[in-house]
Parts: C-alpha cells; structure tokens; sequence
C-alpha cells in the first residue's frame, strides 16, 4: 500500500509542549493555525487528527500547563510552616516562574483568554474555573491557618485570599511587559506589607 496521504508520524507530547509554548506567549485567539503547525512540526490535517481542534488543544495545553509549569508556587504555599511564610513563598516563586527568560513571561492561565466571545466562550469559562481553583487554594491555606490558631478567628480568609490573586496576575502582566525578576520581587514585597496589616505584625 502506498503510503501517500498518510500522516506523517510525530512525537505527539513534544508537539503539544510546543503548542503550549505558542499559548502561553500568544494567548489564544492571538495564536494562529500556522503559528501552532510551524512550532509542532506538522500540517493541519494531523494536527485536527491528533487533537481534534484548535479549542482541544488549547484545552489539551493548559492541562498539560498546569501539571508542568509553577509548580513550586503551589507545593510552597502548601508546605511552608506558618502562613506568612507561605504567602511570601508564594508571590516569591511567582516572581521566579514568571521571570525566566527561557520561556514565555507571565502566567497562561492568567492570561490565556481574557475575551470572551462566541468563538471562546469554552476556553474563557475554563481558564475562569482555574483561576478560581487556585484562589480556593489560596483561601484554603489561611483557612488552615485560622483553624491552627495562627491567625485571629475573624481574620477575612476570602478577602486575602482574592487580594494575594490579585497581586499574582498582576505580576503576570508586568512579566508580559518586561519587568525584571527585580521589579517582581520589589511588587512582593509591597504584598507583604499588606499581609501585616491584615495579619497582625506578629503574624
């Protein structure tokens, strides 16, 4: 049988980290097909053949993102012993995962889609869930924190949770714009300043 028309074979974890990399650094609607087929070395057909659509694999990448990328500002912010020094773990390796100058600066998640339209809806509600998912991380940990009695029974969990959120997409937009590990680093520790006045100089 003649091998003409079949797709060629590929590494298809290599191409969708490739993909991803597109992504994160384009966002996706500023993210073409050709942009996606040049960097994972293959043609259309294959890449609709290996993840079913544009949407899949952006779906596919930001998985594949979460599982791969920050994953130090997560294990700090659950590991470090009191909750101050998990929210400073936390910006801190923020800092440093959006900062590296051998990927794309910022966060996908972050900055992914901001958009919604007819054409993304899928995609904005999905990197809505996660944005979401990781400020329940966040309110969880201080949660922890009041429960241990580190924290005052009436301190606002909710509140500081969005605010330290807040803080971190910030970042991901300087990062984008070019501000150094630095200027990042200059950005936590205005947060934390903010953490004693919410916590408590003790705290």
């Amino acid at each position: 049988m003649s091998d003409r028309g079949r797709p060629r074979s590929f590494d298809r974890a290599a191409a969708l980290h490739r993909a991803m990399e597109v992504f994160w650094a384009k966002g996706y609607e500023g993210a073409s097909l050709s942009d996606l087929t040049a960097a994972m070395g293959i043609n259309s057909p294959s890449l609709y053949v290996a993840f079913g659509s544009k949407e899949a694999l952006f779906l596919e990448a930001t998985d594949l993102y979460t599982r791969s990328e920050g994953t130090d500002i997560w294990s700090t912010l659950e590991e470090a012993p009191t909750a101050r020094l998990a929210i400073e773990g936390f910006l801190t390796e923020t800092a440093k995962a959006y900062s590296q100058t051998d990927r794309p600066q910022g966060c996908l998640i972050a900055l992914g889609a901001l958009h919604q339209d007819s054409t993304q809806g899928l995609i904005c509600q999905d990197l809505r869930r996660r944005r979401a998912e990781n400020q329940t991380a966040l309110e969880t940990r201080l949660k922890r924190a009041v429960a241990e009695g580190e924290l005052p029974a009436d301190f606002d969990c909710q509140a500081a949770a969005t605010f330290f959120a807040t803080v971190q997409h910030g970042m991901s937009i300087q990062a984008r714009d070019g501000a150094t590990h630095a200027a990042l680093m200059a950005t936590v520790a205005g947060a934390m300043a903010a953490w004693t006045t919410m916590a408590g100089a003790r705290a």
